[in-house]
């Protein structure tokens, strides 16, 4: 054998939020327009202006929660130039990414339709950077006050006779850089600020995120909350966003077996952030009161050689898929410690599940894993321990090991979902699975794999990377042989008796 899995049913570790499956998208390359938005006119078929096909697509997720209008883009966005009759909306520069032309057709109202027609809950980034505490606070009654104000009046008039009702809202994005290039103590101040004027316009409580560190900046986070802890006012904060992304082992399609290696090897890094930073914060807040979220991850590659594609555009290869299951197994084994995720982005840039080119769109092995995945939201993560071999390589001269295979495992009444990745180029992974306190009765697998390493989709072949057809293996009793394939995702629906 080269693992055991046992999985310990009667330690639960937390409810896994479905937000922890959440996703981003911003005024960025295609994300946006050529992406989602094509406008009412296009004759590419459309909902109110998004894409029918990547509303459909997105919608199969079942995405719980979608953050806009960024990013770095947030910071010099004004929610004001978003709405009204589009062929009344100013152009702007977008400072941040290439200087583009923003005609701002998509805006407020586009982004609630899009919400809507998807399922998921919005969560607004607001601009500290450029803009005010009131701008913020006038943002907030638009979108949630029932009527009776000129701003609830005027998004009425702008066709949402119904409050918007949202809840998520972020203080900036990336103060450090991209948001004002604050320190952790004027960050604070400008915080309490903003957030101080961020009301309950409506019966929707809110939820305020504050900007937290670039990657695992320790320091950041320790004088963030030092500066809060002094402050005289109570202040309200829900939770605090990290950032992180992983790359610079080839590129999306042209990588070797090292680089293959290197790539899901940095994955430790995202379990390293929210591990010290969670145990940073809870020094200052022990209750956890202040929730630890990841608002923006994903792995950035180097474009390539022969790049002609739009800003952060990339391709995503079956490495990004297992790079994908990675992340979103640390998440469910640490469902105690953070409380909201969100892929960057879901359309057209970095890491994403969609991929568009005029009438036509294709999913990403990355969305198949998503679309695995689904069956953690809401679930019950139970402690589950891997005994596994690892893979000796070397990178850059530097000899580095990594697990053959990783996973989680998740209760939901009788069926236990495990998800596990084997990140072996070639050899398979014969494993013992020890179910405690519960007998098996079925097993239900479903794997993403392909001969190719390098497999990703494209236009003229969109179902090159594809997930199996679901198969039932008959079991009986608490301990289980399987073998995982290699370079593979696989989930297994275990039905317990």
């Amino acid at each position: 054998m080269n693992a055991t899995i046992d999985v310990l049913l009667t330690e639960p570790v937390s409810t896994i939020n479905p937000n922890l499956f959440g996703h981003f998208i911003e005024h960025l390359g295609r994300c946006i327009y050529d992406g989602l938005w094509v406008g009412e006119d296009s004759a590419i078929p459309n909902d109110r202006g998004i894409r029918r096909d990547v509303i459909l697509a997105l919608r199969q997720l079942h995405p719980p929660i979608l953050r806009w209008p960024g990013g770095s883009f947030a910071d010099d966005y004004h929610w004001p130039d978003g709405i009204g009759l589009p062929s009344e909306r100013p152009h702007r520069v977008n400072i941040w990414w290439g200087n583009a032309v923003e005609t701002n057709a998509f805006g407020t109202h586009e982004f609630m339709h899009l919400c809507r027609a998807i399922g998921a809950q919005p969560y607004l980034c607001g601009n500290v950077g450029t803009g005010t505490s009131r701008e913020l606070r006038d943002w907030v009654e638009y979108c949630n006050f029932p009527t009776g104000t000129a701003l609830s009046d005027l998004r009425i008039s702008n066709g949402a006779e119904q409050p918007f009702g949202v809840k998520y809202w972020a203080i900036g994005n990336e103060s450090w850089h991209s948001g004002g290039s604050f320190n952790p103590e004027e960050y604070v101040t400008e915080y309490c600020r903003f957030s101080t004027f961020a009301r309950e316009f409506g019966p929707e409580k809110l939820y305020l995120v504050a900007c937290g560190p670039s990657g695992n900046d320790l320091d950041w986070t320790e004088r963030f909350f030092t500066r809060l802890r002094d402050r005289i006012a109570p202040i309200t904060l829900h939770a605090f966003s990290g950032h992180y992304y992983i790359g610079r082992a080839g590129t999306a399609t042209n990588f070797n077996d090292s680089e293959w290696y290197d790539l899901l090897w940095q994955v430790r890094a995202i379990e390293k952030l929210i591990v010290e930073q969670r145990a940073l914060m809870d020094r200052f807040d022990p209750e956890r009161k202040v929730h630890f979220i990841v608002d923006e991850w994903g792995a950035w590659h180097p474009p390539e050689p022969d790049h002609k594609e739009s800003l952060l555009w990339q391709q995503s290869s079956l490495r990004d898929a297992l790079f994908a299951g990675l992340v979103l197994d640390i998440f469910n084994r640490h469902a105690d410690k953070v409380a909201m995720a969100n892929l960057a982005q879901a359309v057209n840039v970095v890491q994403s599940l969609i991929l568009t080119e005029a009438e036509r769109m294709l999913v990403t092995p990355t969305y198949h894993v998503f679309d695995m995945y689904q069956s953690h939201q809401g679930a019950q993560s139970v402690r589950t321990l891997i005994s596994t071999q690892e893979i000796d390589f070397t990178y850059r001269d530097e000899a580095k090991r990594i697990p053959i295979l990783s996973g989680s495992a998740s209760l939901r009444d009788n069926v236990l979902t495990m998800t596990m990745v084997n990140t072996s180029i070639d050899e398979p992974c014969e494993a013992l699975l020890h179910i405690y306190t519960a007998e098996v009765r079925e097993v239900r697998e479903t794997t993403l794999t392909h001969p190719d390493i390098r497999a990703h989709n494209t236009f003229s072949d969109p179902g090159r990377v594809n997930l199996s057809a679901v198969r039932a293996i008959p079991v009986k009793g608490n301990t289980i042989q399987y073998t995982f394939a290699p370079r593979s995702v696989t989930k297994l629906q275990l039905l317990l008796a």
